[in-house]
């Protein structure tokens, strides 16, 4: 799952977005004030881990292989090495604010060498827009530019209001993360960096159309931001001059494999005009693709068309190459009316991101593009690339990789429209837990088996807190997958188990969030076998660990009060990324697989999802009535 822990071919778990208990309450106040104040990443004990761990392999290894676990998890406990390395992580703590966050970001994110696009860089779909003009998309986009603006502004003046969950403030730190920040790629390992932190902060935003990229000042002189008005018209001024369709897509070569783009970035930015052009790039506060119509499908295959397209842009014919795949934030705003966004992972998870649109949403609605006075404008800038032949190759090797990429990816969205959170709530059940529950009947149906599965978690209880794992399959859940495909049970018994899986999960959600889960610390401690030079430890090593570690089910709650779907590639060659967004009354759900794998299948598994959710329903109901 993580960089450090899998085996080659597998993609390194890359940690979707978040999950808390409640919701949110946001009180306004200065937001780094508190910072200070946050309490530390709690280390959990060696024996509270290793009893957990073990208990979380019981429903995915065989009695065989959970024995010899056994035998090595009371090594690793008794033999003095466990107790060794946790003291490391003991003195790690004391010396940092948080002992896990630098690990953290270079195993998930920074050490990972698969391309940021599909493999770890979610998108969301925005509703669609009632416009299939270039008016309409300029209009929509100085709007989304002029919120976004009003957004940074929260951010630049601190009075962004502080995230409480359960009474307790929440680490603010990923809002200052997603403006002016990019991605820099090395040749083994990448960098972030955020250009807000300097004595001057960067006052354009990048705008690429037909592969062409251009520096839109979006602040006047006096600091005051451009109106939607003005930020139009430079929009018109863009598109008049980036009207030709042969240019090279230089952007595609930020999708490929890490390695390769770390060395084909080294050799590029050698030359002066391309250093400087991409500098710009990385600097700006966030960049808008200006993207051109997709290949019409049907109603019901749009949203799942509109999905792909946010993750890698359509193919080399279509956007692929009308982005800039390290930029922590892209906006996609296409001629045909799709919109929404793709965001680098590595600075923040998913909380900074729904917070953001569902602000911009909000602001586009009430705002109204105003004439403004005439004030001259200068043009905005286009950036010049020297393409040499050997980069003219590696942009035909992009465009390679891309295409194979695209056909690869398996989308399929479904808008669960019977019911929402609304009928869990109504039976006191948790509506996070009941959708897991759905997902481990649906997969449980389709491959008479349970799987590791993974749900993100929110750290940000703790400073610099990100996230950690809740494993939704259990024990419980398994009884209760097995009991619904058994004729032979009652339904009131089934109910029973439903409602104890449930009550399991919610309860590992309540450790996570209170950093008591097993993952982060698993990681931490063989992190801590690595930095002291010595050998890796069995249980490290082990079958067991591996299977525990490969994720058929990647999953993520994304709560969001817009009428949004997240969506996110497959941890692993043969498994599902699964996010979902559960309204009132209906539950948004993406859920993508790969092709190149015969065992997955998107749609079939979409299926599987929508009956698991009407009989988990229908169970409730019927016995309800009894």
């Amino acid at each position: 799952m993580l960089g450090v822990f899998v085996r080659a071919g597998l993609r390194p778990g890359i940690l979707k977005q978040y999950h808390l208990i409640r919701p949110l309450t946001q009180i306004p106040r200065r937001p780094l004030a508190h910072q200070e104040g946050l309490p530390k990443l709690p280390l959990p004990s060696l024996k509270q881990t290793c009893e957990r761990y073990l208990a979380t392999l019981e429903p995915i290894v065989s009695e065989e292989e959970l024995e010899h676990t056994r035998e090595l998890v009371q090594e690793f406990l008794k033999g003095g090495v466990g107790e060794r390395l946790q003291k490391g992580l003991e003195r790690r703590s004391r010396k940092t604010d948080n002992w896990l966050s630098e690990w953290w970001m270079q195993s998930a994110y920074l050490d990972c060498r698969m391309p940021v696009a599909v493999y770890t860089s979610p998108g969301v779909v925005l509703p669609r827009m009632h416009f299939h003009d270039r008016q309409g998309q300029m209009r929509f986009a100085a709007k989304l530019i002029a919120g976004v603006l009003d957004f940074k502004r929260m951010i630049d003046t601190e009075t962004l209001p502080v995230e409480y969950l359960s009474g307790k403030p929440l680490c603010m730190d990923q809002y200052y993360k997603i403006l002016s920040s990019c991605r820099i790629p090395g040749p083994k390992r990448d960098t972030v960096v955020n250009y807000n932190t300097g004595k001057t902060s960067p006052s354009h935003i990048t705008v690429v159309h037909n592969f062409q990229f251009f520096v839109l000042d979006v602040y006047n002189s006096d600091g005051t931001p451009l109106t939607v008005d003005q930020i139009y018209m430079q929009l018109e001024k863009i598109w008049n001059s980036s009207l030709q369709t042969n240019k090279e897509p230089i952007g595609i070569l930020t999708s490929q494999h890490r390695n390769t783009w770390g060395k084909a970035y080294n050799n590029f930015i050698k030359d002066k005009m391309n250093k400087e052009s991409v500098r710009a790039i990385q600097k700006s506060i966030f960049t808008v693709c200006l993207d051109a119509p997709m290949p019409r499908v049907s109603d019901e295959l749009y949203l799942s068309r509109v999905a792909a397209q946010m993750l890698h842009g359509g193919g080399a014919r279509w956007n692929s190459g009308n982005r800039w795949f390290d930029k922590t934030l892209q906006f996609i705003v296409g001629e045909d009316g799709t919109c929404g966004l793709v965001y680098e992972h590595a600075p923040a998870e998913g909380p900074p991101i729904v917070f953001l649109i569902d602000y911009v949403v909000k602001y586009m609605q009430q705002i109204e593009i105003v004439r403004s006075p005439m004030v001259p404008l200068s043009m905005p800038q286009k950036l010049r690339f020297n393409i040499t032949p050997e980069i003219k190759r590696d942009i035909e090797k992009a465009k390679q990789n891309m295409n194979i990429m695209v056909h690869d990816l398996d989308v399929k969205v479904l808008v669960f429209s019977h019911f929402g959170k609304n009928v869990p709530k109504q039976h006191k059940l948790s509506p996070d837990a009941f959708v897991q529950m759905a997902l481990q009947l649906a997969y449980f149906r389709v491959y008479n088996l349970c799987c590791c599965t993974y749900e993100s978690a929110s750290l940000r209880m703790f400073k610099y807190g990100r996230t950690d794992a809740i494993r939704s399959t259990t024990v419980e859940s398994f009884r209760f997958v097995q009991a619904m495909q058994d004729p032979a049970k009652q339904r009131s018994e089934r109910l029973a188990l439903l409602q104890k899986a449930i009550q399991t999960h919610k309860e590992n959600t309540y450790d996570a969030i209170h950093g008591q889960a097993i993952d982060r610390h698993l990681l931490g401690l063989k992190r801590q076998s690595i930095e002291d030079l010595t050998s890796i430890p069995e249980i490290f090593m082990d079958t067991s660990y591996a299977v525990a570690h490969h994720y058929n089910l990647s999953t993520s709650q994304v709560g969001s009060k817009t009428d949004c779907v997240m969506c996110f590639g497959p941890m692993v060659p043969d498994g599902y990324g699964v996010c979902y967004n559960p309204m009132d009354e209906h539950i948004n759900i993406a859920i993508t697989a790969f092709n190149s794998c015969e065992e997955t299948n998107a749609a079939n598994f979409s299926r599987a999802v929508e009956e698991a959710l009407l009989d988990m329903r229908a169970l409730l109901e019927d016995t309800a009535k009894q």
